[in-house]
């Protein structure tokens, strides 16, 4: 079919049988599993490839089914119509899937993932809904099966929370989050404003996990480290003991903190990790010319620069200023349901990509 064809084109499958070919290869040698962390990356690529082909080619043979009960339903057969039907809603439904996973092929798609949450204007309203998307991206990145650790959770005087990190483990965590970055609307009427309606704003930032044998170089005499006493409602995953750290790159002004592990030298490593994520993906945006504000100091958290608004009053609608997506079910998604937010800014943002080459 005509269909089949075209959708080999964009899935670029004789690329991928071809590179599953060539990991096969590499298995092979002798000595690969010498090194069990980076022969396990290759066992995860072939096992993403592996499902694309194998979902593609369930796919086209779906459809040579469908234009069989077309071609019954032509002839008169009454419950053929319904069959083609119910097999083309399966079919769109997958397709959409592989076609959000081929927008996942940057560079860093496949890596783990740093959040950063930060309110921004709205005092103990935008503390409160930093604490929220907190909460929501938590049940998020759970209900995809990663793992989750808390790397930072400072809660507010009064209510919600001055600043909450997480770090998150997982296939594409980078790739898809990435969608979230940026800042979040909230309007609705305050708990703690008596009755009044409030917006209030918080900010996202999110950036790859980078792999070791990544080369940033980080001076000692470039670094300022602060040691701290951990505190908040992190629950049982936080240690209030002295072993926090807070490191800051002079140069740059990147901050980064960690206190999820007792030990000060495990949060050390852990911070030195998030601050070479954080330094990559700022050269990165340098050299691709991206927009720096991502990655600057979440300061100018307001009006005008959020990518998401967040309506709870008068009426209750989300909508992703980017994509035009929406949905009304706003229970649903503060809960952590984000894929279709996350799919529509992935397509779009593809389809922009397709039009620039």
């Amino acid at each position: 079919m005509g269909a089949s064809k075209s959708s080999g084109g964009i899935f670029d499958l004789a690329q991928r049988r071809a590179r599953i070919e060539e990991i096969d290869a590499i298995s092979s040698a002798p000595g690969f599993w010498d090194d069990a962390e980076h022969a396990q990356k290759y066992m995860q690529e072939r096992g993403e490839l592996v499902d694309l082909v194998e979902n593609f080619k369930n796919q086209t043979e779906a459809l040579d089914e469908v234009e069989l009960y077309s071609e019954m339903a032509a002839d008169g057969e009454d419950s053929a119509d319904g069959e083609a039907l119910r097999l083309l809603d399966g079919i769109e439904s997958v397709v959409r899937s592989m076609e959000t996973q081929r927008m996942l092929g940057g560079p860093h798609d496949g890596l783990n993932a740093f959040l950063q949450i930060k309110p921004g204007a709205g005092g103990t309203d935008s503390q409160d809904w930093a604490e929220m998307l907190y909460r929501m991206y938590s049940r998020f990145c759970t209900a995809k099966g990663w793992e989750v650790d808390i790397t930072d959770y400072d809660a507010g005087q009064e209510a919600g929370i001055k600043a909450a990190g997480l770090h998150v483990k997982g296939r594409h965590a980078y790739g898809l989050l990435k969608a979230e970055q940026g800042v979040h609307r909230l309007v609705r009427i305050s708990p703690y404003g008596k009755g009044r309606r409030e917006t209030s704003f918080a900010a996202l930032r999110v950036t790859p996990e980078i792999d070791d044998d990544i080369d940033i170089e980080i001076l000692d005499s470039e670094l300022k480290v602060d040691t701290y006493r951990a505190s908040g409602a992190g629950g049982q995953h936080v240690n209030k003991t002295d072993s926090a750290i807070r490191i800051t790159h002079v140069p740059t002004g990147t901050v980064v903190q960690c206190q999820n592990e007792r030990s000060q030298h495990k949060n050390r490593a852990t911070a030195m990790k998030m601050l070479k994520s954080s330094l990559y993906q700022l050269e990165l945006s340098k050299r691709e010319a991206e927009a720096q504000a991502s990655y600057q100091d979440l300061s100018d958290v307001a009006f005008g620069s959020q990518i998401r608004s967040y309506v709870l009053h008068p009426y209750k609608q989300i909508k992703d200023l980017r994509s035009g997506f929406t949905a009304s079910n706003v229970e649903k998604v503060l809960d952590g349901d984000l894929d279709g937010f996350i799919e529509a800014f992935l397509l779009m943002d593809g389809s922009e990509g397709d039009e620039a080459n």
